[in-house]
C-alpha cells in the first residue's frame, strides 16, 4: 500500500506502507543508531515524534518481550528505508512490522531516509504527517497545521505513571534472562518523567531499593519516605513546560543526593536557575562523543533530546563536568558544595554503547558517603 510522508515547509516523500495503515502527525526526528529499534521505539523520551532510522535496514532480528523500555511504543510514527522481511535472532518472538501494526504505529518505508536526514540537519526537526489514507498534499498540510509544536507542551504528563510502584528486577544474563539485584544498600526514589526500565536494572543492580514515583509527586512525600538518594528521570519534550517537576525538585535540592539522567538532568539544572534552549535537529542514537572535562576521557554515548542546558546561564554553584564534542553542548554538571550530579546522555543505555555506566556506581557512592 502507498504513503506519503509531508512536512511542515511541505517537502514530501512518497513511499509505501509499513506497521499500522492510516494518518498520524508529530515532529519528524532521526536517530543514527546502527541497532536497538525495539528499545528506541519504546522508550518514553519519544511521545509525541516520529522517528526516522538512518540505518537502511530495519527489523532484522525481530521483536522480543524482554528487550521494550517501557509497557508498549509511544511514538506517533516510525520511519525506514527498508523493512526487512527476513526476521533471524534466536530470541525473536515478533516480526517488528507485525509489532508496530499490533500497537497502531502509523509507519513509512521506501524513502530515501539519507536525503530525509539531511534536510532535517539543514532546515531542523519539524512537524510531519504520515498518511495511507490522503495523498493530497494540500489537505495534509491543512491538517498538519493543527499539530502543535514541541516548545511549551507538557509531555511528561502523558507518559509517567500514575501511582508509584516498587522495581526490583536487575540486568540481563545470557543464561537466567531477567535476574534479581544484589541485597538493597541504598533506598532511591525515582521520578517518573518517562523513564526507561533499564535505568531502574541498573539502579538495582547497584543495590538500590527503588520506589518509581508520578512526575507531579510532592517533595514532601518524597523526604517522608526518608530515601538515602532521589533519581531523575529522563522524558519527552520541553523541560521548560514541566514547572510543577521543576518546583518540586527545587526543595529536593540539599535534602538528599540526587542524580539526574537526560530530562532530569535539564529539570535539575533549571531547578537551580540555569536555562534551557531547543536543538537545531538534536542528539539522538548510540555514538555520541562526549568528553569528562576534568579526566580529559571520552566516552561514546547514548543521546535522545531535543533541547540541550545553556551554558551561559549555569548558575555559579554549578560547574560543568561533560561536553559534547561535536557540537560543544552541555552534557553534565554537578553542584559544587551539594551531592547533586546530572548527565545529559544515557548511561543505561540497551543496547549500548555503556562507556559511562560507571555513573550508576558514582551515585551509590555518594548516597554511601552522605548516610
Amino acid at each position: 500500500m502507498k504513503a506519503i510522508l509531508v512536512l511542515a515547509d511541505g517537502k514530501t516523500f512518497e513511499g509505501l506502507s509499513y506497521g499500522a495503515e492510516g494518518e498520524t502527525m508529530g515532529e519528524v526526528v532521526f536517530n543514527t543508531s546502527m541497532a536497538g529499534y525495539q528499545e528506541v521505539i519504546t522508550d518514553p523520551s519519544y511521545k509525541g515524534q516520529i522517528i526516522t532510522m538512518t540505518y537502511p535496514l530495519i527489523g532484522n532480528t525481530g521483536v522480543n518481550e524482554e528487550d521494550i523500555e517501557s509497557v508498549s511504543p509511544v511514538a506517533s510514527g516510525f520511519i525506514v528505508k527498508e523493512g526487512s522481511r527476513i526476521v533471524s535472532n534466536w530470541r525473536s518472538t515478533l516480526d517488528f512490522n507485525q509489532y508496530l501494526k499490533n500497537n497502531h504505529i502509523v509507519s513509512i518505508q521506501g524513502i530515501d531516509t539519507r536525503a530525509l536526514t539531511k534536510h532535517i540537519r539543514n532546515a531542523g526537526a519539524q512537524n510531519g504527517i504520515i498518511s495511507t489514507i490522503d495523498f493530497n498534499k494540500e489537505s495534509l498540510l491543512a491538517k498538519l497545521a493543527k499539530c502543535p509544536q514541541m516548545e511549551g507542551v507538557d509531555m511528561v504528563s502523558k507518559v509517567s505513571c500514575s501511582k508509584e510502584y516498587k522495581w526490583d528486577e536487575g540486568g540481563w544474563h545470557l543464561d537466567k534472562g531477567y535476574t534479581k539485584g544484589p541485597k538493597p544498600k541504598y533506598k532511591v526514589v525515582a521520578y517518573d518523567f518517562g523513564i526507561k526500565r533499564n535505568i531502574l536494572r541498573w539502579l538495582v543492580d547497584e543495590g538500590c531499593d527503588v520506589t518509581v514515583v508520578p512526575a507531579n509527586t510532592a517533595a514532601v512525600k518524597v523526604l517522608e519516605m526518608n530515601p538515602d538518594g532521589i533519581f531523575l528521570s529522563n522524558g519527552p519534550g520541553d523541560p521548560d513546560a514541566v514547572g510543577y517537576a521543576i518546583e518540586e525538585v527545587k526543595k529536593l535540592i540539599g535534602k538528599k543526593p540526587i542524580f539526574g539522567i537526560c530530562l532530569g538532568h535539564q529539570i535539575l539544572a533549571l531547578a537551580l536557575g540555569a536555562k534551557t534552549y531547543k536543538l537545531k535537529f538534536g542528539h539522538r542514537g548510540g555514538n555520541q562523543p562526549v568528553m569528562d572535562i576534568k579526566t580529559g576521557k571520552i566516552d561514546i554515548t547514548s543521546q535522545n533530546h531535543g533541547f540541550s542546558v545553556d551554558p551561559d546561564t549555569l548558575p555559579d554553584c554549578l560547574e560543568m563536568t561533560h561536553i559534547n564534542l561535536n557540537d560543544k553542548t552541555v552534557e553534565g554538571v554537578k553542584h559544587k558544595s551539594l551531592p547533586v550530579f546530572s548527565v545529559q546522555f544515557h548511561p543505561e543505555c540497551s543496547p549500548g554503547p555503556h562507556d559511562a555506566n560507571y555513573l550508576f556506581k558514582n551515585f551509590a557512592e555518594i548516597m554511601e558517603s552522605a548516610k
